[in-house]
């Protein structure tokens, strides 16, 4: 092989030698145009291992600016890579979304705990219809809607001391009716 990843020797690649001269200036260029150091560090990982690769190592009038125009090349490429990525991801998402009963199922969310969750709410949901009815208005108004108790108790029409008590039953009826 005629080049050497070491810029020391004579046969050296000077695209490969202007690397090595300015690997810290690469990174940080790379790192302000993507934001992360860990992508500027493969970036330029990457750099290297596309020059290294080359078999033409025939000398550029400014090797500096052709290091800059390939690695501003590489960079645009992953880019357009990640994007075209991300399209793919979220057309794939879109089309073969998993519906059950028809809600949406979480793919992050193993099928089976999702099933419970859906379970356990509609449970919920019919406990607190089995509440008595200003205990169940109070508990929507303050756990399902997020009303304060001071807000709840004026559309109620009741004293706040009234609200706690009948959030405060609502919530142990809940617990004993649901076994949690």
């Amino acid at each position: 092989m005629s080049s050497s990843p070491f810029p020391d020797d004579e046969n050296a690649d000077p695209l490969l030698a202007i690397y090595f001269e300015k690997r810290a200036h690469l990174i940080r260029f790379f790192a302000a145009r993507t934001r992360s150091i860990a992508a500027a560090e493969d970036l330029a990982q990457d750099l290297y291992l596309k020059l290294a690769a080359r078999k033409d190592t025939a000398e550029a009038q400014a090797p500096a600016a052709m290091l800059y125009r390939i690695a501003t090349n590489l960079m645009l490429d992953a880019a357009r890579g990640s994007q075209r990525s991300r399209q793919r991801d979220t057309t794939w998402r879109s089309e073969t979304g998993a519906f059950v009963s028809g809600e949406a199922i979480n793919p992050s969310i193993p099928a089976d705990d999702a099933l419970i969750d859906n379970e356990r709410m509609r449970e919920l949901a019919q406990a607190v219809l089995a509440l008595p009815p200003q205990m169940q208005r109070a508990f929507r108004l303050h756990k399902l809607e997020e009303r304060s108790q001071a807000e709840t108790a004026r559309a109620m029409g009741v004293s706040v001391k009234a609200v706690e008590k009948h959030i405060s039953a609502a919530v142990r009826a809940l617990a004993l009716r649901l076994g949690s």
